[in-house]
């Protein structure tokens, strides 16, 4: 059909509710340096010209092969075999399984995926996944007040900064009340981080008793990897348990698509939102796979809906799937040793440092620098590094703290090459 525009009368109302003049107004914030010169494309070429061309100017991008960078999101090793099996026709072009006749391969992966969730967690039921780490946590806080009738969330220090303005910014309009600490008195619930944003290492089971026994509820937001060293959330007494998937076999992506892990104990599954996979059988007695539970607005009235903003990520889950399958048990400590062995051995390489964190910590510390963290990382990646976040960036540090994160992928080359290059930059 003929693409219909919109009238320059309907334009000029639509940029009258906007508040602004014209067009070019809505791009003002771009740097003329960075505007476009011309719209007068060259003549075509053939594909390999054009492949040709676009190499050299992807020659031409600064990258950092050696990345410190942490906050959330981690540069771990990928087994090839995540890629190969993820990207198969079947799995990457399905679309959301509404029709169990015709999605049985993409239903019995979910399911799978969230029994691999409930072991990796300690915890009972899980989910289909929702979108990222930070919208976990809001589907946490929200789950939380539907099941304690109470309106009170209180943010452990240890949160991710970031999770917390996402907590804010998806509650605005819902009056919710805001606190930090770790008293759980008339709260919904108290939300930690294990290990926290700086990466120290903590058990919250005493919090869990406390916040039990004044009726709220604990949600721990954890790191997937650290699991194969330290106590679930379930071991913990954890009510809900939610976290970013991105380190089970997802690449780094500038900023997704990512993969929201969530689980939670049997008494507080029907309040859980997004899908949940189940195993049943059809009437000649053969075993499927099913959705049920689907609390979604597109599923119920939307005002009876448990979440708005829960749709799942089942390529990335599968990704998640296929990683803990091909890691296993011994794969997943291992994993965990090398990250938590190799981020001391850095960590006692960086003693002309002042290192932030008092106690234990897993593949991350926090360090202070004897100048601007910003001007430090600026200049290291000159020389190949990632060094890691600069903590003021999002409000969780002194103009001179580093955040510095370890893998298993880090060599102790690396590692010592890293620690001379960051003396040089930060001390000389």
């Amino acid at each position: 059909m003929t693409w219909v525009p919109t009238t320059a009368a309907e334009r000029e109302e639509m940029l009258a509710v906007i508040g602004v003049t014209t067009v070019d107004d809505l791009f003002a914030t771009i740097p003329e340096s960075l505007r476009p010169k011309s719209w007068n494309l060259p003549a075509p070429e053939s594909e390999m010209a054009v492949r040709r061309a676009m190499a050299g100017l992807s020659a031409r991008n600064a990258v950092c092969h050696t990345s410190f960078l942490g906050g959330g999101f981690y540069d771990h090793f990928i087994p090839a075999a995540v890629d190969a099996l993820a990207t198969r026709s079947e799995f990457y072009t399905a679309y959301t399984p509404y029709q169990p006749e015709s999605s049985q391969g993409t239903l019995q992966a979910i399911y799978e995926y969230q029994s691999a969730v409930c072991r990796l967690t300690g915890m009972e039921f899980a989910n289909a996944s929702l979108y990222d780490g930070g919208t976990a946590v809001f589907e946490a806080a929200t789950m939380s007040v539907r099941l304690t009738r109470r309106r009170r969330i209180v943010c452990h220090e240890s949160l991710n900064p970031l999770y917390g303005r996402m907590l804010k910014t998806h509650t605005a309009n819902l009056g919710f009340e805001f606190a930090t600490g770790d008293d759980p008195a008339d709260a919904a619930c108290v939300i930690v981080q294990n290990p926290s944003f700086l990466g120290s290492v903590a058990d919250f089971s005493a919090l869990a008793g406390r916040c039990h026994e004044a009726g709220a509820l604990l949600v721990v937001s954890f790191y997937p990897l650290s699991l194969g060293m330290l106590k679930t959330p379930g071991e913990m007494g954890a009510d809900i348990a939610v976290a970013e998937g991105q380190s089970l076999g997802l690449p780094l992506g500038f900023g997704g698509p990512y993969l929201g892990v969530m689980a939670t104990r049997k008494e507080h599954l029907r309040k859980m939102p997004g899908r949940i996979g189940a195993a049943t059988e059809d009437a000649q007695g053969r075993r499927g796979f099913v959705l049920t539970l689907q609390a979604r607005e597109q599923h119920i009235r939307r005002e009876k809906a448990m979440s708005n903003i829960c749709s799942n990520e089942a390529l990335c889950a599968l990704r998640a799937l296929i990683y803990l399958c091909l890691l296993g048990k011994e794969g997943l400590r291992e994993v965990a040793a090398q990250c938590h062995a190799r981020a001391e051995y850095l960590k006692s390489r960086l003693s002309f440092l002042q290192v932030l964190n008092a106690g234990p910590t897993f593949n991350e510390f926090a360090v202070r620098l004897p100048r601007d963290a910003e001007q430090v990382v600026s200049a290291l990646a000159e020389r190949g590094f990632l060094a890691g976040l600069p903590l003021a960036a999002v409000g969780a540090g002194e103009a001179t703290d580093l955040l510095i994160a370890v893998t298993e992928k880090r060599t102790r080359h690396e590692l010592g090459a890293f620690a001379e290059a960051l003396k040089e930059a930060a001390c000389s």
